[in-house]
């Protein structure tokens, strides 16, 4: 089937059976490899994107379910040459270690400070459920509360 699809503000048609899980459609069809597999069944986060400004795990997400919505990767949160303040903080606040989860923890950081921008510790444990097997959860935290202060 054929499908349009609006990924970082801009159109894509893509070939893909209705059931494709979008995370595919991004890497293959699209090219937009920045977000990654991790775990296939939506729980550790790695796949992690925006759809219409909410946190999803794409690896289980149907791209027919993101048709007429708005898809934010993580290529698509800077603006041209200048980084999303969460993308300044991480950058600050060293965070990757092994790096594979990062962009998807960045975009569950994102959609956090996009509905709570200034987030206590509990917040932050309560929404941030991203699994990184480095164990950069200090780091993390540290990050999140820099770009909620700009």
């Amino acid at each position: 089937m054929a499908f349009t699809l609006n990924v970082n503000g801009e159109d894509y048609s893509v070939d893909a059976e209705a059931d494709t899980p979008l995370l595919w459609v991004l890497r293959d069809s699209i090219g937009l490899t920045g977000t990654k597999f991790g775990c296939g069944i939506a729980q550790c986060g790695a796949c992690t994107v925006h759809v219409d400004g909410t946190a999803v795990r794409s690896c289980q997400l149907a791209v027919s379910a993101v048709v007429g919505r708005q898809v934010t990767t993580i290529e698509g949160i800077s603006d041209g040459d200048n980084l999303h303040p969460v993308q300044d903080a991480w950058i600050e606040e060293d965070v990757p270690d092994c790096g594979y989860c990062q962009s998807g923890q960045i975009m569950a950081a994102v959609a956090l400070l996009a509905r709570n921008p200034n987030p206590s510790d509990s917040d932050i444990s309560a929404e941030m459920t991203n699994i990184c097997r480095c164990g950069t959860y200090a780091r993390i935290r540290r990050a999140i509360h820099r770009a909620a202060q700009g």
